[in-house]
């Protein structure tokens, strides 16, 4: 008997209900799971998952969107997964255990759905999803902890073989046999172990790094607020080089000065979606986050979040996300 294949599409829904429709159906499909569309009152999506043995695979393709795992939503999943994104078209930015991996075309990341976590896709996607039980690899040993949210790269070794498989097996499960598929299942757990071995396997390295990362987002969560912190004061202050910042960065395209960017308008989006704010205007939020001009605040807020500072405020966006 071939896999079973569920499917969702937005196409046969009205414009209205596409947004409902579409959250409903992620929470359902992925066990518990939050999302938002950065503000977006127009969108599209389509879902196709199947399985391979225990394990499921998911082609999505969509317009922009996060999706948000919280303390209480982890709490309330009866079920422990590893879950895989692997961009086809587009990029994923996976955020867990402090650290945050962006992945496009070619690589993948892998996080914990017992652990809160968070995907950003800021631009038109389409991805494949791979959910693993998390018993099957946690049972090898492997220090599962350290190794959520990096990037393995599928240009090479066993990472490619991986990815390749995990494509493979989505094309060609809904012809398989459930004994088959099963088998499938199987070979690709066997392979993320591997190359999660051969992440493991570059600990040192990755030790290092992290411990500077680690550092440097601890000095700037201490003096978000001050206007004046640059790259050139982190490192004079942590004494390394603008290189080595860099390097600890590595992983995340808008490096470090990206990073302190994003932290403060994150830090912002929060301000403007607590009660307790209310007294406070927009321009002295963002002058106690550490901006000094209210037109660049402005601006690269709109661009982050899709809407500018007063209509987030003013439409209540703010009650649809996740806190920080």
């Amino acid at each position: 008997m071939p896999a079973a294949t569920a499917m969702m599409s937005t196409d046969e829904v009205s414009a209205r209900d596409k947004v409902p429709y579409w959250r409903d159906w992620v929470w359902k499909l992925f066990g518990g799971l939050d999302s938002d569309l950065y503000g977006d009152t127009e969108f599209d999506g389509r879902i196709s998952s199947t399985r391979a043995g225990e394990v499921v695979l998911t082609r999505l393709e969509s317009g922009r969107h996060r999706v948000m795992r919280s303390k209480s939503l982890v709490r309330a999943s009866d079920q422990g997964y590893l879950k895989i994104v692997a961009p086809q078209r587009g990029c994923a930015g996976v955020e867990q255990q402090g650290r945050q991996a962006w992945v496009g075309p070619g690589e993948w990341s892998i996080y914990d759905t017992t652990e809160t976590y968070s995907v950003a896709n800021p631009e038109p996607v389409e991805h494949l999803i791979v959910m693993l039980p998390k018993a099957d690899l946690a049972e090898r040993g492997l220090p599962l902890q350290e190794l959520m949210a990096r990037p393995l790269g599928g240009g090479h070794g066993i990472a490619r073989l991986a990815l390749e498989t995990m494509r493979s097996a989505y094309q060609e499960l809904p012809e398989m046999s459930d004994e088959a598929a099963r088998g499938v299942g199987a070979a690709i757990t066997q392979l993320v172990h591997l190359s999660l071995l051969d992440l493991a396997g570059r600990g040192t390295a990755l030790t290092k790094v992290q411990a500077l990362r680690d550092r440097i987002k601890e000095l700037v969560a201490h003096r978000l607020g001050d206007p004046g912190l640059t790259v050139d004061d982190i490192a004079l202050a942590l004494r390394c080089s603008r290189r080595q910042l860099y390097n600890a960065f590595a992983d995340e395209p808008e490096g470090v000065a990206g990073y302190l960017l994003r932290e403060r308008l994150e830090a912002v989006r929060h301000d403007l979606a607590d009660p307790t704010q209310m007294g406070h205007s927009i321009t002295d939020i963002a002058m106690l986050r550490g901006f000094n001009s209210l037109p660049h605040f402005s601006r690269v807020f709109a661009q982050r979040f899709g809407i500018p500072p007063s209509v987030y405020r003013r439409e209540g966006f703010g009650q649809t996300v996740l806190p920080r």
